[in-house]
């Protein structure tokens, strides 16, 4: 018996956003920083990019994966640059947790920053495709004429972020506020390594 397209977008989206990568390292700082449902915003701005990388590889859009293919060294500077800026703010401001605006503009700009680093990561299509195979989904534009399938995967990925972040936010109830300054100066550490590695990665395949 086969899974409703639902609950196969499900299953997708959940194991698109469940590795742990730059966003849950942001996504873990705003929880720490400002709580449970600025880390949440932050969440759903990877869950939009998921969303739209699960729309490419279930409606096999050969253009926008041959677009990604074709720059994809740009696209890992920029988000890898993106990184280490946001890795290097972090470092800067030592031991001290600094809350960033939890309404209007700075959850706008929490939701912004995910949507744009996980669209940077060309990886993502590579993801979705994979998973979408393996479900017997790929390319499959009859399966999702009703919309069950992406939507499925925007909430499977915002299942994930749900998570994530109250799991964060009760870490932030239950460490001293010291605890809390060296988790949060070891996130932007974590961040401007994985931006370095992006530019890396760039770097090593424009020299191949």
């Amino acid at each position: 018996m086969e899974l409703p397209f639902f609950l196969r977008g499900l299953a997708i989206g959940f194991a698109l956003a469940a590795p742990v990568g730059p966003v849950g390292v942001l996504c873990i700082r705003r929880a720490l920083a400002d709580g449970r449902p600025a880390a949440f915003i932050a969440g759903m701005g990877a869950a939009f990019a998921d969303t739209f990388y699960g729309a490419v590889a279930a409606f096999g859009i050969s253009t926008v994966s041959a677009f990604l293919e074709t720059h994809q060294v740009s696209i890992r500077l920029v988000g890898g640059f993106f990184l280490v800026l946001l890795g290097l703010r972090g470092v800067r401001a030592g031991q001290r947790i600094e809350p960033a605006l939890t309404r209007g503009p700075g959850l706008l700009k929490d939701f912004v920053s995910t949507f744009l680093i996980t669209l940077s990561n060309p990886g993502t299509i590579l993801a979705s495709m994979g998973v979408f195979a393996a479900l017997g989904t790929l390319g499959c534009t009859e399966c999702v004429t009703s919309g069950e399938l992406i939507f499925g995967v925007f909430a499977g990925s915002t299942l994930w972020w749900l998570v994530l972040s109250a799991a964060a936010g009760a870490v932030r109830t239950r460490c001293s506020p010291r605890s809390l300054e060296w988790l949060n100066h070891g996130s932007g550490l974590l961040l401007l390594l994985f931006g370095l590695v992006i530019i890396g990665s760039a770097v090593a395949k424009v020299m191949l």
